[in-house]
Order: structure tokens, then sequence, then C-alpha cells
């Protein structure tokens, strides 16, 4: 009965900046992959630089993404020391 509780207080709270966050990096991340799966697409020798142009994209996002979960866990391990306090 309690987990259930804990899981309805769960999908019902907001989320934390540091979740938004989060969130917002991984869809950027997919954006980017899902842009340059349809730039794989296109035969072109014009294309090279455009392809690296999203292979640049793609690496700032994977960073981006990365710290975003790093400080998220950083959060989170704040938040729990304090409450276990």
């Amino acid at each position: 009965m309690e987990s259930i509780k804990k899981e309805r207080d769960f999908s019902t709270r907001q989320l934390s900046r540091g979740e938004k966050e989060t969130e917002t990096e991984a869809a950027r991340l997919i954006d980017h992959i899902e842009g340059a799966l349809a730039a794989v697409a296109i035969i072109s020798p014009l294309d090279v630089d455009s392809l690296e142009a999203v292979a640049d994209r793609i690496e700032r996002a994977a960073r981006d993404f990365s710290t975003a979960l790093r400080e998220l866990a950083a959060q989170r391990r704040i938040a729990h020391q304090n409450a276990v306090e």
C-alpha cells in the first residue's frame, strides 16, 4: 500500500529545475541524432561540411546532457543526505 502511495506522489509531483534541464538536454541530443541520421541518407560531396557540423552539434549536445545528468545526480545526493540527517 505504501509503495502505491509513493508511486502516486512521484507521478504527480512537478519536476525540479535540474530534472527539467536534463530532459531538455536529452531532447536536444535526440533531435541532433535524428538530424544526423537524415544527413547520412543524403549522399552528396557537398554535404561533407554538413556532416561535420552535425557531428560538432552532437558532441556539444552530448556534453551538455552529461553535464546536466551529473548536476542532477549531485542535487539528488545532497537532497538524500539532507533527508537522512
